[in-house]
Formats: C-alpha cells, structure tokens, sequence
C-alpha cells in the first residue's frame, strides 16, 4: 500500500501542475504527429546521408527502422567522462545488430566542479546545464532521430541531458553513465588532510599526493555526491539499464549493459514493440519517487535545485515544501561519504541503489507501476545485474544486509527521517542537511560573521579572526549575482571551527558541493542578497539562529529596524580571463534557487 504521504504529495503536485502539464503534452502530441524524415526534402535528406556508411544510408533511406540519436559529453578533462570516448561505437554495432541506425548528434560542454572549485570559472557551473540542455536540442533540431541515447555523469551533465530531452519528449530517451573509478584513497583520509592543510600542518607536496590518490584513473568520483546522486536517481526514475549506475567502466559487464540501452531503447522506439514517449514516461509520480530516492539515500542537496528544473521541463512545479513533506515520513537508508565512510563502490557492493529501491518499494514509499525504459513496473530496478555464462541477466538481493554500516533495512534505518530540512523565517528560506551533520550541531544560535566572498572567508580564517561561537554569512552567492557557485573551500576550515570546540554554522544564498557534511549549513537562501532578500541587510554581531529541527531560519532583530537598514550592494567586477561576460544574459535571466535557478522559459 502506498504511503499517505507519498500519495499526499503526488496529488498535490499533480493538482498545482494540471495546467501547465497539460499545455506540455499537448505540444508532445502535437510533436508526435510529425514522423521523423518523412516528407523531407532531398537535399535535407542527403545532407542527413552525406557522411554515413552504405549499409546506413540504404537503411535509413528504406524506412520502418529506427535512426537513433547520440547525444554525448565525452571530454578529456573529467575523469568521469573519458568512458565514453568509444561508446558511440559500441552503441552503433549494438544498434546495427537490431537492424537500427545511429548518429553522433551533438556534443554537449561539461566542466568539472572539481577543477574550478574556488575559482572564478565556478560561477559558470550552474548555468552550464542550461547550455547543456540547448546544446541538446541543436543536436535533435533536424528533426531525423527516433530516440535519443544520452551518455553523461557528472553535477550538472545529467539533468541538463534530461532537460534538454524533455523538449523532445515526443521521443523515448535512454540515460547511459560510465560508472566509477575503483576506490583509491579513502574520502575520509582525503578530508582530514585537507583540514591538516588549512591548518597548517601538511605540505602542498601531501595535499597533492592525498587528492591523487583519491582520484587516481578515469571513472566518475567515488564519493556521493551530485554526480553519483545523479545516478542513482536516473535508476529510481527508470531511465536506466536496471542497475547500471555504479558498475565500473571497460568491465564486461559495463560493455553488456551499454549493448542493453541499445536494444531496449529501439524497443522502445516508434518502430519497435513498445513506444514509449520520455515525455509521457516521466509524469508526477516519477518525480515523487526521485525525491524519495534523493532523501533515503542521503543525496546532494544541489537535486533541491535540479528537480524543480527537470520537473518544469516536464510540465510541472515541484516545490521545496515537497521535499520537506516527504523528508519527514522517508527513512535515511545509506551511509555514504559524506554522510558516512563508505564510497559508492562499497555503496554498490552493499546491494547499492538496488537495494534502496527494493526496501522503499516494500514499504510502499515508491510508485511501483510507473513505466520504464527496461518495461511497467519499477521493481525491475531491485534487482542485482550480472554476467550467466556470459549474458546481461539480473538477479535478487540477498534479504539481510551484507553491511549495516553503509545500508539498512526500511524496519531498521540509520535514521526515521531523511534529513533534508527546509528552513524559513525572517531571512527567507533555506535547505539544510542534517543526514551528515551530529544531532548535536543540528541548532546554531550565535552573532553573524559577514563577508561577500570565499576568498574574504578565507583570509579571516588565516588571520585567526574566526573566534567564538558564530553563523558565517556568505552573501552575493546567488544565481542573480554571479551564477551560484559551490563553496567548497570553507568546508575545512569551518570543520576546524567546529572541532577545535566552536559552534559554527553556515548561511548563505550560494551551494555547497555534494561531498559537503559535518557543518550546518543553511543553502540556496531565496530570495537572494542580490534581488532585495534580508541577507543583504544582516550585519556582522547581529543574533542568527539556524535551527534544522524547528526549521526555522531568524535573524534576532525587529523587522522595523531591519527594513531601515541600507542593503549591501552585490560586487559588480567580473573576473578576467574565464569568459564570465558571455553568460551576463543569464545572470539577468536567471530564477530563484527555490524554483531550479534557470535561466530557460518554456511555458
């Protein structure tokens, strides 16, 4: 029986998006109507053929078979991505063997958070999944393709594929990762000599080494953090090879399964047995199960930005009080660094996403009779994938937990609660995770600390002047004031703070990585310091209080001499040398973070 809450919730999502919903399958009904090269010109069709080999040519030429899209964001500087380099053509044998055709479509952009962190070419993170959603659709715009396969990991890579297939819902899609690289250093050890560093008492020379040894080979991150999250949602939404997600890159088994999205998305193509549309796939209840896995599974809190995003493109407003409904009724079911020592390999070894979606699905916290690509039902993803005798077969979990320190049973979770909170109060609102933060650290109440920047941060920090109890204030971190950047870099030094016995809290309109825990952390403040939001008014010694389990988010002041006070003005200087000036439209453009922080307009 499906959980009231759970059933509350879709309900309430599917009634405030009716509307807009409806205007969105209508334009996909309008789009199926149009059967993909037929009546095309040609000279249209010739420049479809120009490059492709005989035996492709004669079979797009005949028609009845699927012409497949890929659309991929291969690079050499992300590790998560050098995978896919010979993808395309595994994929194009795959296809070919089912008597199906594909072209390399469109290359999409994917920068690493990790490269940039701390750096000015972060504050182009955010707004490079819209790009990646429009570089999509120039790829599908010649209007030729019968279905999409999307190949990409990482923070922003994924939903800006999905968002981007989404406006070509009429098409079914297929997500196809690359999975992780084998374990290296522990993210543990790596994060304490990170905070050795920003104390003082490790070399650059060590720093180094620690971060090589922890990323070490081409695979995505091991720690769970956005991109992994990515992952594991792609599964509880269906949009997967059942059980893909974390199996390591040029395995047997990875190769199997990429020759699986092959064949299931033909399948499920306009040709084949079961036309299955991306846009009618991914309805309401699809949504609610990705927020139900996001919350079990301790995930990044950057999906409180990118769900509302996916959700839009699909016709819908999914809200913050969404996530906060069912974060009180979801159980958190994993440890995972950071929200324990585990890294998704040790995740996977577990039972991995598998097994979270068996236990929620048992206890009735998932819509299981949603459509997938690999068929109806979602109990298709609660199963283990394996190599008999050399054939991509799945197989049952065992029942008890192989290691209750990374998973638990629904009857027996780490905690009753998910742990993401929404905070509100005078200050606006907020979203905090507790599911890696001590119960201890979980209320802050101190004087602000204020400063306009990370590099400000860091520079009280080294001069000792970070003293006593206090809540760091981090403004003009918004999407509107310089496109959200994460702001990793504080993480070790507030963890310091935090150790050495201080209470300290974070507060501010910015994001924090995927792999941030410990330290409270207020995010994604909307509205933002730089469109009018209190934050721009707080002072250094005002009385802040960041309260997870009251939810409350309160500046001590009376509202009468707060609206007195002059707002700070956000900084107006733009770094050089990192092509900031190109994305100016989308800092005028962009959304609040409460509603995906996008800078597209769809309805």
């Amino acid at each position: 029986m499906l959980n009231v809450v759970v059933e509350q919730v879709t309900a309430a999502l599917e009634l405030r998006s009716a509307e807009r919903r409806g205007r969105y399958l209508a334009r996909l009904e309008q789009a199926l109507l149009r059967q993909p090269r037929v009546g095309l010109g040609c000279s249209n069709l010739a420049h479809v053929l120009a490059a492709q080999p005989d035996p492709a040519r004669l079979i797009i030429k005949q028609g009845g078979s699927a012409n497949i899209a890929i659309v991929s964001s291969y690079n050499e500087m992300l590790s998560a991505h050098v995978p896919f380099n010979d993808y395309p053509t595994q994929l194009k044998i795959a296809l070919a063997k089912v008597g199906a055709t594909a072209q390399f479509a469109a290359g999409v952009p994917a920068m690493c958070d990790g490269i940039t962190q701390g750096e000015a070419g972060m504050q182009l993170s955010l707004f490079s999944r819209d790009l990646i959603a429009q570089a999509t659709a120039i790829g599908l715009t010649h209007g030729v393709f019968d279905g999409g396969l999307y190949l990409g990991v990482c923070d922003k890579i994924v939903p800006g594929l999905l968002i981007g297939a989404l406006h070509f819902g009429h098409l079914p899609a297929l997500l196809v990762p690359a999975g992780p690289m084998h374990s290296g250093l522990a993210n543990k050890d790596k994060a304490a000599v990170r905070e050795r560093f920003v104390r003082g008492e490790a070399s650059r020379d060590e720093l180094l080494a620690a971060e090589l040894a922890a990323y070490h080979q081409d695979g995505t991150c091991t720690f769970y953090g956005t991109a992994n999250t990515n992952q594991l949602l792609m599964e509880v939404m269906g949009l997967h090879v059942p059980g893909s997600a974390f199996v390591h890159p040029h395995t047997p088994l990875r190769a199997a399964m990429t020759v699986e999205a092959a064949r299931l998305l033909v399948r499920n193509s306009r040709q084949g047995e079961r036309h299955l549309p991306l846009g009618k796939q991914l309805d309401g209840r699809v949504l609610v199960n990705a927020m139900v896995g996001l919350l079990a599974s301790g995930g990044s809190t950057n999906l409180t930005l990118h769900l509302p995003a996916i959700a839009r493109a699909a016709g819908y407003q999914l809200l913050w009080e969404d996530f906060a409904a069912l974060s009180k009724v979801v159980p958190l079911l994993a440890r995972v660094y950071p929200n324990g020592a585990a890294d998704v390999n040790q995740f996977q070894a577990a039972g991995g996403p598998a097994w979270i979606i068996r236990e929620l699905l048992g206890a009735g916290l998932l819509h299981a009779e949603v459509q997938t690509v690999a068929g109806e039902g979602l109990a298709a993803y609660a199963g283990e994938p394996w190599l008999d005798a050399g054939q991509l077969a799945w197989r049952a979990l065992p029942q008890q937990s192989p290691a209750l320190d990374i998973v638990r049973p629904v009857c027996e979770p780490f905690a009753p609660e998910a742990g993401l909170q929404l905070l509100s109060g005078n200050l606006g609102r907020a979203i905090l995770k507790t599911s890696a933060v001590e119960p201890a650290h979980w209320r802050v109440r101190a004087r602000a600390r204020v400063f306009a920047s990370q590099e400000q941060v860091q520079a009280a920090y080294a001069g000792g002047e970070l003293v006593g109890d206090l809540v760091l204030v981090v403004r003009f971190q918004g999407p509107r004031a310089n496109g959200m950047p994460e702001l990793h870099k504080l993480i070790p030094l507030l963890a310091n703070l935090q150790n050495a016995g201080q209470k300290v809290a974070l507060l501010t309109d910015g994001r924090l990585s995927g792999a941030s825990g410990q330290v409270p952390a207020a995010l994604h403040v909307t509205p933002e310091a730089a469109e009018g939001g209190a934050l721009a008014r707080v002072q250094d010694g005002d009385w802040i209080e960041v309260d997870a389990l009251g939810g409350l988010l309160h500046l001590e002041l009376d509202a009468a001499e707060l609206a007195t006070r002059v707002p700070a003005q956000a900084p107006t200087e733009l770094a050089v040398g990192f092509g900031l000036g190109l994305f100016s439209a989308q800092r005028r453009l962009v959304g609040p973070a409460d509603q995906g922080a996008t800078s597209l307009d769809w309805d």
